[in-house]
């Protein structure tokens, strides 16, 4: 794949992770003006925002995620956009970008398995920045395999697992696995 179409993949994970996370913010907004009104994003028991937006984890640092995830997705989004047109990223900054995508993935992993067994309820948006962030990580992992502080013996291994596009195969596993879970749990 050409690092053109990679850092397009980054550019669309990133912009659908900003427009959910935008919508996720006024949605929140929403609720903390109009406590009582329903959400847009209210779609039943299970994917209820208004849940999820009420539970303390969703403003984990003391302001809504959504804030946090606006600015981060921006990032994402803004940096796939530079390497998209044909600019030039500076591999500090590859990988800067690429340590904040796998720090949101875990943030990401940690807030869905709350939402799911703490909270008891899901937010589509979440659901939506789940996505981005999968699309994200994946792109920056072939973008970044040279430069990656790992041994050249693995970083054959994993060269390798791109050309049988088993890298592909691992992101959906997680995606699999995470909406088998979610299913178990609400089905």
């Amino acid at each position: 794949m050409t690092k053109r179409f990679l850092y397009g993949a980054l550019t669309i994970g990133g912009a659908t992770g900003l427009v959910a996370s935008f919508l996720q913010s006024v949605e929140k907004i929403t609720l903390l003006t109009h406590t009582s009104k329903a959400l847009v994003c209210d779609l039943g028991s299970v994917f209820s925002c208004s849940n999820v937006l009420r539970a303390w984890q969703s403003s984990v640092f003391g302001f809504p995620n959504s804030f946090m995830c606006l600015v981060v997705f921006t990032v994402f989004a803004t940096v796939g956009l530079i390497g998209w047109t044909g600019g030039v990223v500076p591999r500090r900054v590859r990988l800067g970008v690429h340590a904040l995508a796998l720090v949101m993935l875990g943030f990401a992993l940690w807030f869905l398995e709350q939402s799911v067994y703490r909270i008891h309820s899901l937010c589509i948006l979440c659901l939506f920045c789940f996505g981005g962030l999968l699309a994200v990580n994946w792109a920056w992992v072939r973008l970044n395999v040279d430069d990656l502080p790992i041994g050249s013996r693995l970083r054959l291994g994993i060269k390798h697992t791109f050309k049988s596009g088993g890298d592909i195969f691992a992101w959906l596993l997680i995606a699999i696995v995470v909406g088998y879970l979610m299913i178990f749990e609400f089905g």
